[in-house]
């Protein structure tokens, strides 16, 4: 959420978001209009109270809104596309934060929306939207927000979608640049073999899930999907899927390469 102004005790609303409505910054926090999915998210970032990568939950307002910790600082997609290095470290805070909620157990009840969710299923309750519009940069601290899809996935599928922004592919990319790009971020998660080798196809489903969604929300008029879908999203996410499709032996092959050097943790 991008912020419209700077006013201590005066609501100022927060922009960029497409899943709550009228998201406002109050002083040192941030309210959200509850949804269904609320509760899951404040069990998730009460479980995730000593990640560093996640806002705090403050439970909710007067008006019954989520309370959350405000994180000053950039959103990474208003920086310059990161650096080798920095993509390892993000590869490596995504281990930490899916390495946290392995002892995670939902409430009974609990309600997930997840706007792509992981096909082949997946008991792991993950961020689902990892991604530099929703990386916060303050300092040496770096926060993921914006929680609201997070729902059960596996770890490879939650990280294919980070490796799409984060990497980032476009359509008619570079497969010598993006090669090395997801090779860095692989190796700061620290995949084994087996997991590089499965890799290319999570970051190829996600990114093709994306496009027929959106398909999907201008044929139903399902908003926001429709509005995004006449915005032009669809522009980017079929074409990229397509060119992340057609180099999946490049990716591979750039996972595994020499892959004895590489960082793991």
């Amino acid at each position: 959420m991008r912020p419209t102004g700077h006013h201590v005790g005066v609501e100022e609303v927060l922009t960029g978001g497409n899943v709550a409505d009228r998201v406002v910054r109050v002083g040192a926090t941030v309210r959200k209009p509850a949804l269904v999915q609320t509760a899951g998210v404040e069990a998730v970032l009460t479980h995730l109270a000593d990640f560093d990568g996640s806002p705090r939950t403050l439970g909710r307002d007067e008006q019954g809104r989520h309370v959350l910790e405000f994180i000053p600082g950039a959103l990474a997609d208003t920086l310059p596309p990161f650096s080798l290095d920095e993509l390892a470290r993000i590869g490596r805070l995504i281990r930490e934060l899916h390495d946290a909620m392995e002892s995670f157990q939902p409430p009974p009840g609990t309600v997930w929306d997840a706007v792509v969710p992981d096909p082949a299923g997946g008991d792991l309750i993950c961020h689902n939207d990892l991604a530099p519009w929703n990386l916060v940069r303050d300092g040496e601290r770096w926060v993921f927000i914006d929680w609201d899809n997070a729902g059960p996935a596996s770890r490879l599928w939650d990280l294919g979608y980070a490796a799409h922004g984060f990497v980032p592919f476009v359509a008619r990319g570079n497969v010598d640049v993006d090669g090395p790009r997801l090779r860095a971020l692989a190796d700061g998660y620290g995949l084994d073999p087996e997991q590089r080798r499965a890799f290319p196809a999570q970051i190829a489903a996600h990114t093709r899930g994306m496009y027929d969604l959106l398909v999907h929300g201008h044929r139903t008029g399902e908003q926001p999907w429709a509005r995004l879908y006449a915005e032009g999203h669809a522009d980017h996410w079929g074409p990229t899927a397509e060119y992340i499709e057609a180099h999946h032996d490049a990716w591979v092959t750039a996972l595994l390469s020499d892959h004895s050097h590489s960082e793991l943790p």
